[in-house]
C-alpha cells in the first residue's frame, strides 16, 4: 500500500466515486498507469471537524481501519481517499470498519457498473 501525496491524486479521487457511510466519506478512483500493481491510500480531515488535535486523531484512526481492511478489500490499480466526517472520533471502531467496508464493496459495485457500461460503449465484448 503507497500513500497519495500530491494534491492533485487527491483530487482525482474526489471526481471520481464517492460513497458517504456513517464517520466516513470514501473517495476512489482508477489510479493512473504509473502504479497499476499497487493501491494507493491518502487520509483528510478539514477544520470542519475540529482542532489539530481531533484532525490528527480521526485521521489515525482512519489509518488503523486501512491497514486492517484494505490489503483485503482494495483493488490495485486503484486510489482511495478517507475523509474524516464530524464522528469519526466518538464511533466505536467496529463501526468505523463496518463503515468503510460498505462503501468499499458499494463502491466497487459503482466501478465495475461504469466498466461494465464503458465496454458496452465501445462496442467491445
Amino acid at each position: 500500500m503507497e500513500h497519495l501525496k500530491k494534491r492533485a491524486d487527491f483530487l482525482r479521487a474526489a471526481r471520481g466515486i464517492r460513497r458517504v457511510e456513517g464517520a466516513i466519506t470514501l473517495e476512489t478512483c482508477p489510479a493512473p498507469e504509473l502504479s497499476p500493481l499497487h493501491l494507493r491510500i491518502g487520509f483528510t480531515a478539514s477544520k470542519k471537524i475540529g482542532n489539530a488535535v481531533i484532525r490528527n486523531r480521526a485521521k489515525r484512526r482512519l489509518r488503523a481501519a486501512a491497514s486492517q481492511l484494505l490489503p483485503l478489500l482494495g483493488r490495485p490499480g486503484h486510489d482511495y481517499v478517507l475523509v474524516a466526517r464530524g464522528t469519526t472520533v466518538a464511533r466505536p471502531f467496529p463501526a468505523l470498519l463496518s463503515d468503510i467496508t460498505t462503501a468499499l464493496k458499494a463502491a466497487h459495485r459503482k466501478l465495475d457498473a461504469k466498466v461494465g457500461d464503458g465496454k458496452k460503449e465501445d462496442g467491445h465484448a
